[in-house]
């Protein structure tokens, strides 16, 4: 259960989600000959280069490099898909473009895995699910060094509070709410 609640927390659409929404920017695209309008159109605000872009890698990152291989070789088997024409020309016109360079925007390893994940036959739905298998391992690793430490008493991650400080609360009663006790 606690994998399952992980890889839940891993959805949304800048970061498991995210190469569903690079499927979804290729198919807005819809051809080679929109990209630059496409480019245009993101340079001006309206819209993200899904599929670019980490938080960590600040120039290309290298398992987007291992990914796109692979993408190609899972290509050779399945046949060619016109996303993929549409994502190799978005990726060589914005690798060259001033506005992406300076900004360190950068294929991740998002921009080839939903072309990749859609060519073997998986839906887009699977797509947070196959993003979570391999880190599984990780994930199970880091719990069983915890149980092995015999230093570690207790796993608590780090974590700081960042919000408000102690605010005044009015009780239920004075806000014209009535309490309602559960009864268990």
């Amino acid at each position: 259960m606690s994998t399952a609640a992980a890889a839940a927390a891993l959805s949304g659409p800048l970061h498991g989600g995210a190469n569903e929404e690079v499927l979804k920017m290729l198919d807005e695209i819809g051809s080679k000959d929109r990209i630059p309008a496409y480019i245009e159109s993101v340079k001006a605000g309206h819209g993200k280069l899904m599929g670019f872009g980490h938080r960590v890698y600040k120039n290309y990152d290298p398992r987007a490099q291992i990914i796109k291989w692979a993408a190609g070789k899972v290509f050779e088997v399945t046949g060619t898909n016109p996303k993929l024409e549409i994502a190799l020309e978005l990726e060589r016109i914005a690798l060259e473009d001033e506005y992406f360079i300076k900004r360190k925007l950068y294929p991740n390893v998002d921009f080839y895995s939903g072309i990749m994940y859609q060519a073997m036959g998986f839906r887009p739905e699977m797509f947070t699910v196959l993003f979570a298998i391999p880190r599984t391992v990780g994930w199970l690793a880091q719990w069983q060094e915890m149980i092995q430490d015999p230093e570690q008493k207790i796993a608590r991650p780090r974590q700081i509070y960042t919000g408000p400080d102690a605010r005044n609360v009015i009780a239920l009663e004075e806000r014209g709410i009535q309490a309602k006790a559960v009864n268990a």
